[in-house]
């Protein structure tokens, strides 16, 4: 016996209320057509698999969802269609069905149609059919916008929900219908953004006015609105130029069929008001990050100034990373605070301390802050516990310096604190030698090339290859937190990659 699964589609609802629509009459005719197999075994599932109001250009439509999770539970023989389109109007999709057809010894079948999706040659006819059908969805949708974009060029109202003030047109009108009451509502909204300049503000006091937002009813009876004002909501209708008398389309403005209900000397004042707001933010948000293009994340991306503002209308700033990370957002308050307060105990001469800085990047348990190496020497002298402070690796001109710091768990309040690191597994011997691995680096920078200048001694050659450990393993040795089995022989006496991640590797199993 097969079990056939019959599938309906219509692209929208009109009609379907009816006692007899669409869906039946596809339904129908796949029924008759199964009967007349009765002879091979076919036998019609009892399930229904209707897609009523769903475009075949998605695959995202609850009837066809059901009817593959049904071929994927084994359930289904035999998937019966009124006619090929109703399936799917997207030969990409298409090629997807067909394949979990296939996957599941499941075939096909078009009642006006007769295919047989198992031979090569039903296969093409189904792709060409399929091509014609694509070709008109997409025919019908650009026949569709050009008589959108020609109505709205004459200024029609093209649907939609009415925005505050108007109500929708009626009959065979395509322009919108003043509402008084509401036409005086937005008239007050323009007239008091612009005496109080503040959309915080306004909506504050439209709040304890309690004027809300318009209440909408749609075509399926649900009521939408009527709460209080969104910012983005305020803002939007502060900007629609439906409010005097356009209507636009992609940019164009075109003289609308409906009456304007805002003057347009007060509409063009609150227009130069959010622009010069605009302008101020952008502008007082860049001058108050000072890390501006200096702060990196964990990944080595640059974060970028950001803001929010709080219930009371408080200015919270941060610096944002374009990834997703545990450390993806933190603090421009705190950060900056930390980096001030260090670098004001560490170079007090400084007007701006963070004018030194060229570069932070975010690590786990501490901040690595970039300065030129003329400062390292001052900076050296004034270096707390668990501060260190070495030649960057990759710039002869700079000095890292390594401060701890902790950072809050949740990412819309992160903050940097100062974290307490104990210096007591800091080996000495291993960071006297680091230091003097840099200074043989150093001496080769200071005239012929590195290679005329290898030291003659044995285990100075060997003590040259501290300098080219990774500058996650040098910060770790600086600031005590490398392995405490780690020793200085085992760094000397062993072949040491040179790629920098398989050093922490390699440093794992001489240490476990």
């Amino acid at each position: 016996m097969k079990r056939c699964a019959i599938y309906t589609r219509k692209s929208s609802d009109e009609g379907l209320e009816q006692g007899f629509n669409s869906l039946d009459a596809q339904r129908e005719a796949c029924e008759a057509y199964i009967l007349s197999q009765v002879g091979e075994g076919w036998s019609a599932l009892p399930h229904t698999y209707d897609d009523g109001g769903y475009s075949g250009g998605s695959m995202e439509r609850p009837g066809l969802q059901a009817l593959l999770r049904g071929i994927r539970a084994g359930r289904v023989d035999v998937v019966v269609v009124y006619k090929i389109d109703r399936l799917t109007r997207a030969l990409a999709d298409f090629a997807r069905i067909v394949e979990t057809f296939d996957a599941h010894e499941v075939s096909f079948v078009s009642v006006t149609q007769a295919f047989n999706t198992t031979s090569s040659m039903g296969r093409l006819t189904l792709n060409v059919l399929l091509s014609f059908a694509q070709f008109e969805r997409e025919v019908t949708g650009e026949r569709i916008r050009d008589k959108i974009a020609a109505s709205k060029a004459k200024g029609m109202w093209m649907g939609g929900l009415a925005p505050l003030g108007y109500d929708l047109p009626v009959g065979g009108s395509r322009a919108l219908i003043v509402n008084p009451i509401e036409a005086e509502t937005v008239r007050f909204l323009f007239r008091r953004y612009l005496e109080l300049g503040s959309v915080y503000k306004l909506i504050q006091e439209l709040d304890a006015q309690g004027i809300r937002s318009k209440v909408r009813v749609t075509a399926k009876g649900e009521t939408l609105g009527g709460g209080s004002f969104s910012r983005g909501a305020m803002f939007h209708l502060l900007q629609n130029r439906v409010y005097v008398g356009d209507i636009v389309h992609k940019g164009e403005r075109y003289d609308g069929q409906h009456e304007g209900i805002v003057e347009p000397g007060l509409f063009d004042g609150v227009q130069a008001m959010l622009a010069s707001h605009r302008r101020t933010r952008s502008i007082q948000k860049h001058a108050a990050s000072p890390l501006l293009g200096k702060l990196f994340d964990t990944a080595g991306r640059r974060m970028t100034p950001s803001y929010s503002r709080g219930a009371r209308g408080e200015v919270y700033r941060y610096y944002v990373s374009s990834a997703a990370s545990r450390l993806d957002r933190v603090s421009g308050r705190a950060i900056e605070g930390q980096l001030a307060s260090a670098f004001a105990r560490l170079l007090p001469g400084l007007a701006d301390p963070l004018e030194a800085i060229v570069r932070v990047q975010l690590a786990e348990g501490e901040l690595i802050v970039s300065v030129p190496t003329k400062l390292a020497r001052t900076l050296k002298r004034q270096l707390a516990q668990g501060e260190t402070a070495a030649p960057c690796p990759t710039d002869s001109g700079l000095h890292e310096l390594c401060l701890p710091a902790s950072f809050g768990a949740r990412h819309a309040r992160a903050t940097i604190r100062p974290a307490a690191v104990s210096a007591g597994r800091r080996d000495p011997v291993l960071i006297k030698a680091l230091r003097s691995a840099h200074a043989l680096v150093e001496q080769g920078r200071t005239g012929a090339p590195l290679i005329t200048m290898v030291p003659a001694g044995r285990y100075e050659r060997r003590l040259l290859r501290l300098a080219f450990l990774s500058p996650q393993i040098q910060r770790a040795i600086l600031a005590g937190r490398q392995p405490a089995a780690l020793k200085l022989e085992d760094l000397v006496r062993n072949s040491m990659p040179a790629n920098w991640e398989a050093q922490q590797a390699w440093i794992d199993r001489l240490t476990c």
